[in-house]
């Protein structure tokens, strides 16, 4: 999978279409899911043009990555779910390619929380 620069992230990173942000700064942006799977459910994302985790860490910078991971961590204070933050606990998942059911070449990683998320996978029916 190449990096699309159509994709909805790169154009809601050039500030074509709005989002509701709860996060930026100089290498992350983070905002509401429009389509929100839990009471919270915010979408984290680095500005550079990256489809996935593995392409991101193969090809980002030292401080990227270090923002982005750090982003990750302030949004979940910020929004509550964080267990150091009083929260009950979230769930951060990043689907990468076919198999994984990514929808949008960029890579984001979803902060859930606010309720019991259940189950991530289910053993398979024998």
């Amino acid at each position: 999978m190449s990096y699309d620069d159509q994709n909805i992230f790169a154009k809601i990173l050039r500030g074509e279409i709005p989002n509701d942000t709860v996060y930026e700064d100089d290498h992350v942006l983070a905002f509401r899911d429009i389509q929100p799977q839990a009471p919270t459910h915010v979408l984290v994302i680095p500005k550079g043009a990256y489809v996935s985790f593995d392409d991101f860490a193969e090809n980002g910078s030292d401080e990227e990555f270090a923002a982005y991971v750090r982003a990750i961590g302030k949004v979940a204070r910020q929004e509550r779910v964080a267990p150091v933050a009083g929260g009950n606990g979230f769930r951060m998942i990043s689907n990468a390619g076919e198999d994984g059911v990514q929808e949008v070449p960029h890579l984001h990683m979803h902060i859930l929380g606010g309720r019991r998320i259940g189950r991530m996978i289910q053993p398979p029916r024998e």
